[in-house]
């Protein structure tokens, strides 16, 4: 495959260039949709002139259907989409970085989407369905799987589908809830990711984050107790990384625990962890739920965080918490490369 491919990029490059651009429009139509000619062109770096006799060719072609409500995918486009991902992530070099990914953060697999999701944040979704189908590959009969919050978890959910072909399945969230958005909030998560793959779902109840005193009343409770073992008995965990400071402010956390961040130059957050860029521990707040430990127990760790102001934040996690597969943009793949980190 790559000798044939580097063979057309000599031989044919402008042929490679109008694919890549073609399967850009058709990516936009299907999140988007239904979306008119102009925003197509927001949201890509292309003439309205050119995107027009595109999506005309599209249109042709059976792959875009165009309606007075705007332009709609069609089936054949969506199979054509699934067929190109391969390939498209070969020609525009994402196996070469994924590998050396791989070798950077030490990880046993990486996964890697075109784009940035901090300039467009539709590429969340596009994380999220690789992980989904990376679920189906390796989800059985009775898992369970552990969620936290945030926006590119919750762009997990919003692409669901059943990932087999019973309803077995528990969904959980990791931890309590962060005082966020509901709809980025853990329980949330999982109760829509249990509803779009068919299957089932647990709530946790508490605060996040709560004092050491509040810790230990709630841990004594039955229910709570109980709950917590069910979190930790995950087989399946999918997380996101934080950037510190921005989940710090989040959490609505005192200004003297800011200014420590500050001062250990805190760059990421996970579980409740705040790490530097060395990936020591520089601060923790009391959750309940998963705790970095417990992940060692845990069979598959699914890591989800994209965007170049990630790329940092990534790389800081990594020299710590475990996990057995990355799923990240372009972006943040190339600012962790351009960082060095691993040489930290």
């Amino acid at each position: 495959m790559k000798a044939l491919t580097d063979a057309q990029k000599k031989l044919v490059p402008d042929l490679l260039k109008i694919m890549q651009q073609r399967y850009a429009i058709l990516h936009i139509v299907e999140h988007f949709q239904p979306i008119g000619r102009r925003a197509i062109v927001e949201n890509i770096n292309l003439t309205e002139r050119y995107v027009r006799s595109e999506v005309d060719f599209l249109h042709k072609q059976g792959l875009l259907e165009v309606t007075s409500k705007g332009m709609y995918i069609t089936e054949e486009g969506k199979l054509i989409l699934e067929q190109l991902v391969s390939f498209m992530g070969e020609i525009s070099g994402l196996e070469v970085l994924e590998k050396r990914i791989k070798e950077t953060l030490q990880v046993e697999n990486v996964i890697i989407v075109p784009g940035n999701s901090d300039e467009d944040p539709w590429i969340k979704q596009e994380m999220g369905k690789a992980c989904v189908s990376y679920l189906k590959e390796i989800v059985k009969s009775g898992v369970t799987i552990a969620v936290t919050g945030g926006s590119t978890v919750a762009a997990v959910a919003d692409v669901m589908t059943p990932l087999n072909e019973q309803d077995d399945l528990l969904f959980v969230p990791a931890r309590g809830g962060v005082g966020e958005k509901v709809e980025n909030q853990a329980s949330r998560i999982a109760a829509e990711m249990a509803k779009r793959a068919m299957g089932d779902y647990r709530m946790l109840y508490v605060p996040d984050p709560i004092s050491e005193r509040t810790y230990q009343t709630l841990i004594n409770e039955p229910s709570i107790h109980e709950m917590v073992q069910i979190i930790k008995n995950a087989d399946i965990v999918l997380h996101g990384v934080g950037d510190a400071l921005s989940m710090a402010r989040r959490r609505k956390t005192e200004l003297s625990i800011l200014d420590k961040l500050k001062e250990a130059n805190a760059v990421s957050e996970a579980f409740g962890y705040y790490f530097d860029e060395r990936g020591d521990i520089v601060h923790k707040v009391r959750t309940v739920g998963l705790q970095l430990e417990d992940l060692l127990g845990i069979k598959q760790v699914i890591t989800i965080a994209g965007g170049k102001s990630k790329g940092q934040a990534i790389a800081s996690y990594f020299q710590q918490g475990k996990s057995d597969l990355l799923i990240t943009d372009r972006a943040a793949a190339e600012q962790i490369l351009k960082g060095n980190y691993s040489s930290l």
